[in-house]
């Protein structure tokens, strides 16, 4: 289970059938590229939408939008630290009011040039469970000293927990794959304890035999980590998993990785699955809502039975897809 965007959160409320697409606009490509897709689910969908809500942020916000329309949905705190999803996670462990805060670390690779400090997706380091679990044991003495706890998860991504933890203001994977990292970094001056792991790991991990073994096999060498997810929750928040869909991971990798006519294939395949299927619920008189999220915003819209009079003017100004990206 995971909040990363690989998902469309349905609502809890069997009354209302809620999706949130989360990269439904990205950078300059789709905006060259949203004129010419043909999407007529979605354009049957907004056509008699009321915009029923507006979540309207930054490029430079450490929790992107669609992840604050996931928390809200799940009732879960979001403020300037993020979205405690580690935390959230961890309830049967640490039941809410939890003692501990805790956070997920992506061990990931980053290229650094003279003036940039560029991150590469972790999950194209190609660590197995092994390789991870020989990683952790390397690294996890030195952040025990500084009061922080390592446990395994999964290959590309461990748990933290740790009085440094608390409060902690960290960005999303979403935020810097691909990116330069350093405006996402922790603050200063409420982060040394993390900011000074991380000169320390990339000095340890610089010489080490774990990077030699992989420079032989001809893999980039693991030099850094990311803290998301981090914090600490005060009341218990159910857990819900997650439906995944393939369409929304392919339309976040895509765009991630900038590949446009991938993006706008996925963005097609999506139009004939998950939005043809929200729009025939809505045609049979269910209560539907759908969330588009972009680098700022998440809109959400919730389609409307049209009247008579509105039915005759669409048979003559039919409305066409909205500027999501100018809108998002």
């Amino acid at each position: 289970m995971s909040p990363t965007p690989t998902a469309s959160l349905s609502s809890p409320a069997s009354a209302l059938s809620a999706h949130t697409i989360a990269f439904a606009s990205a950078a300059e490509g789709a905006a060259a590229l949203w004129p010419t897709l043909q999407l007529p689910h979605l354009q049957q969908l907004l056509q008699h939408a009321a915009l029923v809500r507006s979540d309207l942020g930054e490029e430079t916000d450490f929790c992107p939008p669609h992840e604050r329309a996931w928390a809200r949905a799940l009732q879960l705190p979001v403020d300037d630290s993020g979205v405690p999803w580690a935390a959230w996670a961890q309830q049967a462990a640490d039941p809410a009011p939890q003692a501990r805060a805790w956070a997920w670390m992506s061990p990931c690779h980053w290229r650094i040039g003279a003036d940039t400090v560029h991150m590469t997706d972790p999950a194209e380091l190609g660590l197995d469970e092994e390789q991870s679990r020989a990683l952790l044991d390397i690294l996890a003495p030195w952040f025990a000293e500084d009061g922080i706890t390592l446990q395994y998860e999964r290959p590309d991504r461990w748990l933290a927990s740790g009085a440094p933890l608390d409060g902690l203001r960290t960005a999303s994977l979403d935020r810097v794959l691909g990116r330069d990292v350093r405006r996402w970094l922790p603050d200063a001056k409420t982060a040394r304890t993390v900011n000074r792991l991380h000169s320390e790991v990339q000095m340890l991990l610089y010489t080490h035999a774990f990077n030699d073994q992989r420079a032989a096999r001809g893999l980039a060498p693991v030099n850094a980590f990311w803290l998301h997810g981090a914090g600490r929750l005060q009341a218990p928040v159910p857990v819900q998993p997650l439906p995944d869909h393939p369409e929304l991971s392919a339309l976040r990798l895509a765009a991630l990785q900038e590949n446009w006519p991938a993006w706008g294939q996925a963005w097609q395949a999506l139009d004939a699955g998950l939005l043809r299927e929200l729009l025939a619920a809505h045609l049979r008189g269910a209560a539907v809502e759908l969330t588009l999220s972009g680098e700022r915003h998440a809109l959400t819209w919730r389609p409307q039975r049209p009247g008579a009079w509105q039915k005759v003017q669409n048979i003559f100004k039919p409305k066409g897809l909205p500027d999501l990206p100018s809108m998002l």
